[in-house]
């Protein structure tokens, strides 16, 4: 066997320990709810747990860049050589998003649902493989250090909730808008409190309210761990608004908050929000 071959099928036997459970509870017959696929799903519209599916795994990428020309570049090869090498090896549905706000050092984020393990630890090297891929992102894939095409990736990966096991793409206009959200908390054990809470309703409560899900994924590898991320699409800012007024009134939220096991104070210690829109080439 390869070193590489070796080191990717070692890799992914690894992360296949951290989801065996979840990936066997999947495994197992189960009735399935109205849908039973995944794709759009109108607005506002709740269903059942969709149970029975296998649970995707998340890779979400940040691209730091020092200047709004290192960001264009790294635009450009996405949307030329990279997306289009990704859906070559079977990684659809790939989201691109940029901050609403301009800032002077944008971040690009780039989010990739693989289906298996294994297409996590052995995507680099089949990229690498790949002769037009290395032909179409030359100029970037070779760049050196006097001219970097980025200043740093950092990376997650994070598996889908169980209440939510795949992604969603829950609008498609022109206008639509992303919010990214990170919630930490002070160990592992509150950090399942706050899953839980997701799982036994607040996703049922979000998708009543126009908080529509892309995904909620649990950190497994990155950094302010522990942590669950999620995110929110709609089909543009006032929509946004008036979900999250919705939202915070609604009395089955209310009645979830109040419980004391569900306390923020308890289970959480740091927010993060991140308002995005998504790229003109996202394939979300």
């Amino acid at each position: 066997m390869k070193r590489r071959d070796f080191l990717a099928a070692s890799c992914a036997a690894g992360l296949g320990a951290v989801t065996a459970g979840a990936m066997a509870q999947d495994a197992q017959p189960r009735q399935r709810g109205a849908r039973g696929q995944t794709g759009t799903r109108p607005q506002g519209q709740a269903a059942a747990r969709p149970q029975g599916q296998a649970r995707d795994i998340y890779e979400l990428k940040q691209y730091k860049c020092a200047s709004a020309e290192q960001a264009r570049g790294v635009d450009a090869f996405l949307e030329k050589a990279m997306i289009p090498a990704l859906n070559r090896l079977g990684i659809e549905q790939v989201g691109v998003f940029h901050e609403r706000q301009a800032v002077a050092e944008p971040t690009i984020y780039v989010l990739l649902r693989h289906r298996s393990a294994r297409t996590v630890t052995t995507t680099t090297a089949s990229l690498l493989q790949d002769e037009t891929y290395l032909a179409d992102g030359a100029a970037f894939l070779d760049a050196g250090n006097e001219n970097r095409p980025y200043q740093r990736i950092e990376s997650s990966l994070l598996l889908a909730f169980e209440g939510m096991r795949q992604l969603e793409a829950p609008s498609k206009k022109d206008t639509r808008v992303f919010q990214l959200r990170i919630y930490e908390s002070p160990t592992v054990k509150t950090g399942q409190k706050k899953i839980e809470m997701f799982n036994v309703g607040e996703i049922d409560i979000f998708r009543k309210t126009g908080l529509n899900p892309v995904f909620f994924g649990e950190a497994i590898t990155g950094t302010k761990i522990p942590n669950l991320t999620y995110m929110l699409g709609f089909d543009d800012a006032a929509a946004q608004d008036k979900a999250w007024q919705t939202f915070v009134k609604h009395p089955e939220w209310l009645a979830l908050r109040a419980k004391p096991e569900y306390a923020d104070k308890k289970i959480l210690c740091g927010i993060t929000n991140i308002l995005l829109k998504p790229a003109s080439y996202s394939q979300i």
